[in-house]
């Protein structure tokens, strides 16, 4: 079998897998929609009202957008590494041509069509029960690069967090305890004037800020986001690639 045999095999294995897990199916569309439907229809922003939710409504869906393409690779990824590990399935996967980039790259396809999906609902939720306007750009199309890349490096980040963690509990609470803060400290939902002056270059470390500013040059302000994407693609690489490298290939 080929190397995209062997990847497309892996892919579907695991497409099935999430889908028989019901209960991980609804949470992974109903907690960024419960998130759209609280903060933006009805707590409200209030423009040049001081405090949190002070910018426009478009100016808050790179934020929306973001809660998925982080949350999700980080807890599914780093989840079905401990599964594996504690399933004796890697010893396994060890007998057979499928590599561990392979079995990386097949997961993360994975998590891009299912975080694709969850996306665009939000997309069109936060039009929808928001005033958010976007712009109809030609550069709007690069949207979908945006979060696939996105998408990506967390994947990698959630693979590094499943290799270290020693339990899918442990798992879980890694993934919140890097989550949160990115969440809130990446030019998502907190905008950089509410930060102190001291605190704004470490949210240049943040791979979601370059999501969140690119996404947000596109859909909201037209700023360039060419080199938000090329920053973001090189971290997905490398990312991958430390991911990859640090699966287990026995348990």
């Amino acid at each position: 079998m080929s190397r995209l045999g062997r990847v497309r095999a892996e892919a579907t294995a695991a497409a099935r897998s999430f889908l028989r897990r019901r209960t991980a199916v609804f949470f992974t569309f109903f907690f960024p929609v419960i998130l759209v439907v609280i903060f933006g229809a009805l707590v409200r922003t209030q423009p040049t009202g001081g405090g949190l939710f002070a910018e426009p409504a478009g100016y808050y869906l790179p934020g929306y957008l973001a809660v998925v393409v982080l949350f999700t690779p980080l807890s599914r990824v780093g989840s079905e590494i401990a599964r594996h590990r504690d399933g004796n399935r890697f010893e396994k996967l060890a007998t057979t041509p499928l590599t561990r980039t392979e079995w990386l790259l097949a997961h993360t396809v994975v998590n891009v069509a299912i975080i694709g999906a969850a996306s665009l609902l939000i997309f069109g939720l936060v039009l929808a029960v928001t005033d958010a306007t976007v712009r109809v750009t030609p550069a709007l199309a690069v949207l979908p690069v945006f979060v696939a890349v996105g998408v990506a490096t967390f994947c990698g980040l959630g693979a590094l967090l499943g290799a270290i963690a020693d339990s899918q509990d442990g798992v879980i609470a890694a993934s919140n305890t890097v989550a949160l803060p990115l969440l809130f400290l990446s030019e998502t939902f907190v905008a950089p004037s509410m930060l102190p002056g001291w605190f704004l270059p470490l949210v240049n470390l943040s791979p979601l800020t370059y999501f969140a500013r690119g996404v947000r040059a596109i859909t909201y302000d037209g700023g360039a986001w060419l080199g938000d994407l090329a920053v973001l693609s090189a971290l997905a690489v490398a990312l991958l690639a430390t991911g990859a490298l640090a699966l287990p290939r026995t348990d």
